[in-house]
């Protein structure tokens, strides 16, 4: 949707092969996840596919991803506030996110509060994510992110940068990142490698 003709250094899907094929694609990526949580060489519980494949739904359709893209859409060359920014983020981006963090504890059948503390730390991880890639679109070269960076701007897309500014966007980065770490620090060494990815994450260029 953001009609890109270049990612990650490739012609688009939609370029390449067309938009009709481009569109099918995503359809057909987006049904296979169903395809192999429900598949019965998947050796877990009926009870368990059901949960990890509600979850998913949940995280893809309008409470996240498919939301998440129309909001972002229906803001463009708006004055959108900080608050419904992070929303929109959060929703295109950190609910994949959260679906990641929440299915191992899914898997292993843990409580409802621990699956939803997961659930909120992905949320912030994916909200991240999303700042950085904002970020480079709006300082990074083509060259290195292997897509066209400034578009944000030309659409007039709300994000945080168009709000608060390169450098208070990436004051608030640093903040995420501080308060995902806190929620992790219960878990000691176990959480050492998530931590790590976060860092990764904010100083990545693609």
């Amino acid at each position: 949707m953001d009609n890109d003709t270049i990612r990650r250094g490739k012609p688009s899907t939609h370029v390449k092969f067309g938009e009709s094929t481009a569109v099918l694609a995503g359809n057909s990526l987006l049904t296979l996840a169903y395809e192999i949580l429900s598949h019965r060489d998947l050796n877990i519980s009926e009870k368990t596919k059901i949960n990890l494949i509600n979850k998913i739904s949940e995280c893809s359709g309008h409470l996240g991803i498919a939301g998440g893209q129309y909001l972002d859409l229906s803001f463009e060359y708006k004055k959108i506030s900080k608050k419904r920014i992070i929303e929109m983020e959060i929703k295109k981006t950190g609910k994949l996110f959260s679906f990641c963090c929440a299915a191992p504890l899914i898997l292993k059948k843990k409580s409802k509060k621990e699956i939803k503390r997961f659930e909120n730390i992905g949320a912030d991880i994916g909200l991240l994510f999303q700042v950085a890639d904002d970020l480079i679109d709006n300082k990074g070269s083509l060259l290195v992110a292997g897509k066209k960076t400034g578009k944000d701007k030309k659409k007039g897309k709300a994000t945080l940068i168009s709000l608060l500014g390169h450098k208070n966007t990436i004051k608030y980065a640093n903040k995420l990142i501080f308060k995902i770490q806190s929620k992790l620090k219960r878990y000691g060494s176990k959480s050492k490698h998530l931590s790590e990815t976060l860092e990764y994450i904010l100083k990545r260029n693609k």
